[in-house]
């Protein structure tokens, strides 16, 4: 898969939107707004090829970035809980 230079901002910025809304589906993993759009921007990279793996198409155009990249925020915010086993940070 080759992405552009293009491609690569659009899923960047994406991946910050989608970080938001992944914290906000996903309550509970403690890492902050910053730690979320982080975890957002890695999450646009895992939906970005993630899904068109497996034969997915959602919408079109920057609504279907936006899902893509929500939906691999939201599986990568859950699989840092399952690894950190749930446990809370105490303050």
């Amino acid at each position: 898969m080759h992405m552009s230079g293009e491609s690569i901002l659009v899923i960047l910025l994406v991946g910050i939107v989608a970080g938001w809304l992944a914290g906000q589906i996903v309550r509970g993993t403690g890492f902050g707004l910053i730690g979320d759009l982080l975890i957002g921007i890695l999450g646009a990279l895992i939906g970005a090829w993630l899904l068109p793996q497996l034969g997915i198409q959602l919408g079109s155009g920057i609504l279907r970035a936006i899902l893509n990249s929500t939906i691999g925020a939201v599986l990568l915010l859950l699989v840092i809980r399952l690894v950190r086993g749930g446990r809370r940070s105490w303050r």
